[in-house]
Order: C-alpha cells, then sequence, then structure tokens
C-alpha cells in the first residue's frame, strides 16, 4: 500500500512517515470494515493489540473481555501517569456510505467514528514511543461508548490505576479537518432513562365511560412533561425531556388497561439534572391522578455530564495552537446535548475532552450516527498529533495523584 495524498496541514504531515501512515490507515480501514457492537469487540481489540505491539509497545494488555490498556514509558515516570482515550465500538446501523472499504457486518457500521478515535490513539501511542511525554501515558481503548457502560467497566477493571489525569476526543463533521473544539465548561450532556408505566381499566371503544383511559393519560403526559423545560428550568440553562417511546393497545375498538413511555432526561449540571428528574416523577403522578390511573415510575441513571475545566483545557489549547495555529481553535456554537461516557473518568480524575475536525474541505455535513456518516482519514492523524501533544504538555510540575481501586495493584 502505498501512502495516499492526504490534505494534510503540514505540521501535522511532517510527523508521519510513508510507512506509519500506511499502517494507520490499513488499521482503520480494517476497522471500519469489521464493526463490532458494544461488549461484542472480540476481533476489534484484537486488531487493535496487534497494531500496537507492531509499532514496538511492549505493555499492551487485555482490559475485560474487551477492552485493550497499553503503556508508554515516559522520560521521567513517577508521579501519575496521563491517559489518553479512545473508544472502539460500533453502532447497529446499516452503513450507505458506498466506501470501498464500508462494512462487511450486516446491520453494523461505524456511524459515529469510534474507528478513527480507536486509529488515532494507537497514532499517538506511536508518537509517544518515538517522542516520549515525561510521565509514562497510558493508552485506554474502551468497548462500549454507545451502551454508555464501557468506561464505568474499564475504571472497575483497573484501567485507571496510577493515572492522575486523561484526554480524549471525538470526531465531528459540522468543522473541517485542522479544526479542534477545546472549550471549556459544557460539553455534552448528562443522559438519564426514565419509564412510566400508566395503569387504568380497559373498556370497549365505544363505552370510554367504562374505563380509565391511559391512552388518554399517556397523551396528555407526553405534553405534561414539556412544561418541565419550559417552565421549571431556568431558560439559561440547557436541558432536554424526550418521550422517546409509546406503546399502548392491540386494537382499535379497544381501550387497554395500560400504556408504557420511555424517554430520556438530559442536563448539564446536577441541580438541572436533579430537578428535572424529580419533576418527571411528581408530573407523571399527578397526571395520572388526574385521569384516575396509577403511575409507576422508574430511573436509570445514566452518564454525567462532560464539563471540562479551565486547567486541562488550557494544556490542550496551548497544544492545539503549537501545532496547527491560532486560527484552528473553533467554539462549538451549539452546545451539544447527546452523553459520552468519558465523563465518568472525569469524575475521577482532571482532564479534558476535545471535538475534532472530520470534515473534508469542501465536503457536505453528515450527522453522526446516519447510515452515511464517515470521518474524514486525515483526522485520524489530526487527532494523533492533538493528543500526543497534549500530554506532552502537561506541567512537569503538576502534581497528578494516581487512581487506586479498593485493593488494587
Amino acid at each position: 500500500m502505498t501512502a495516499p495524498a492526504l490534505a494534510l496541514p503540514a505540521s501535522i504531515a511532517a510527523l508521519f512517515d510513508d510507512a506509519l501512515r500506511d499502517r494507520l490507515l490499513e488499521l482503520r480501514r480494517a476497522l471500519h470494515a469489521h464493526p463490532e457492537l458494544s461488549h461484542e469487540e472480540h476481533d476489534t481489540s484484537r486488531r487493535l493489540i496487534e497494531a500496537l505491539v507492531a509499532l514496538g509497545v511492549r505493555d499492551v494488555k487485555r482490559c475485560g473481555a474487551t477492552g485493550v490498556v497499553a503503556r508508554i514509558p515516559g522520560r521521567n515516570p513517577g508521579g501519575g501517569a496521563i491517559a489518553i482515550r479512545g473508544d472502539i465500538d460500533a453502532l447497529p446501523i446499516t452503513e450507505a456510505t458506498g466506501l470501498p472499504f464500508a462494512s462487511q457486518t450486516p446491520g453494523v457500521m461505524h456511524a459515529c467514528g469510534h474507528d478513527v478515535h480507536a486509529t488515532w490513539a494507537v497514532g499517538a501511542a506511536a508518537l509517544l514511543q518515538r517522542d516520549p511525554a515525561e510521565r509514562d501515558v497510558v493508552v485506554i481503548l474502551q468497548p462500549a461508548e454507545e451502551r454508555g457502560d464501557g468506561a464505568l467497566a474499564m475504571i472497575e477493571q483497573g484501567a485507571l490505576d496510577g493515572v492522575g489525569m486523561i484526554f480524549g476526543g471525538h470526531v465531528d463533521r459540522r468543522f473541517e479537518v485542522g479544526r479542534v473544539v477545546a472549550d471549556a465548561g459544557p460539553l455534552a450532556a448528562s443522559a438519564d432513562t426514565f419509564e412510566i408505566e400508566l395503569t387504568g381499566r380497559g373498556a370497549h371503544a365505544a363505552r370510554p365511560h367504562e374505563a380509565a383511559d391511559p391512552i388518554v393519560g399517556a397523551a396528555a403526559l407526553v405534553s405534561a412533561l414539556q412544561t418541565i423545560v419550559a417552565r421549571r428550568l431556568n431558560p439559561a440553562t440547557a436541558g432536554v425531556v424526550t418521550v422517546g417511546t409509546l406503546h399502548a393497545g392491540t386494537a382499535p375498538n379497544v381501550i387497554p388497561d395500560r400504556a408504557t413511555l420511555g424517554g430520556t432526561i438530559r442536563a448539564i449540571d446536577a441541580p438541572s439534572r436533579t430537578l428535572m428528574v424529580d419533576d418527571v416523577r411528581r408530573i407523571a403522578e399527578g397526571v395520572a391522578a388526574t385521569h384516575r390511573l396509577d403511575a409507576r415510575v422508574t430511573f436509570e441513571r445514566g452518564t454525567p455530564a462532560i464539563v471540562n475545566p479551565e486547567g486541562p483545557i488550557a494544556i490542550a489549547r496551548d497544544a492545539v495552537t503549537s501545532l496547527l495555529g491560532e486560527s484552528a481553535l473553533v467554539p462549538l456554537g451549539t452546545l451539544n446535548m447527546a452523553a459520552e461516557d468519558f465523563a465518568y473518568y472525569l469524575e475521577r480524575i482532571p482532564g479534558c475532552f476535545l471535538r475534532i475536525g472530520a470534515r473534508e474541505p469542501g465536503g457536505e455535513f453528515v450527522a453522526a450516527h446516519s447510515p452515511k456518516f464517515v470521518a474524514a482519514e486525515e483526522a485520524i492523524f489530526v487527532g494523533a498529533a492533538v493528543l500526543a501533544s497534549v500530554v506532552r504538555r502537561v506541567p512537569r510540575e503538576t502534581e497528578l495523584r494516581g487512581v487506586r481501586r479498593p485493593g488494587g495493584r
């Protein structure tokens, strides 16, 4: 394979010789062609281990069934390692990109760019092998981000042992290759799910007075839940309450005895998160009582919000400008209310999360989680270079308190 012509900034292109470029492109295309769902990434993790070992990384281990952790020695190890995280799982979507390396797995594709995230983490490892950081760097290749439980599993299995700071990023086709979002403050929302079961009394559709109709109650409840953001949340604070499922009934001439609604609650701070969860329960029970129904409300707590702190973001911004110039830094613009389980790492140690441009010059915007989503290959090299530069620029005097599990090594 000959390294293809890539539209890379000169400062990035200079970091990758043809052999390394070829290896990373081959890896990304193999991952893209053979995607695997959350907690099923066995072949993916095997490919990543092989790629790291081929680059000369000696300390490479599985973490759990499908995660991978690699350690790159620093010039002066000790005082806490720094981590880079790349997620590796795909989505249950049928690909429609027409790429020559499109998914060969029916109904599964990398529609969120995790093939690129995994590859740029390997690329960063290669750069750090050649030019080490001051401290050891731990590369975390994490499964099951799309399920929202992969980061917690990696933490529980010791991926953060001895790690005192962590950095990560996500491809974003809203921005061209070479642009990076490194903003302090909220970058992704918390995401909790709820289920509301309304139980009434069934009857013939011709005699509604004999029923306690859960469908009418559900219709009222869907509208009432929208008042949480419209009338309870501070207008200056972002939040979303979405009803995504509503199931009721089996026939048009039957009023059923129950209806079930499901949805998500998204917030960017803890008080808003608590308020919205409490109000979903309160409104559900109130609307149910108004319609002579019983309400059973259950919640599943999901990922917390990502709020980038000033200190690590300043390090990241310095790395970006040193590589790409001041103009490479762009604002996020519209707050992202999607969730990202990288937030679990930030609950435990300092760090930050970046958005890295993945749209080819002149290319169209394509939404993530779309059958036609694909990240430009140039993003692999920008992401690898930026993440390697970030960890190198953590000041030597920065005190990093490495995480230790109870009873961990």
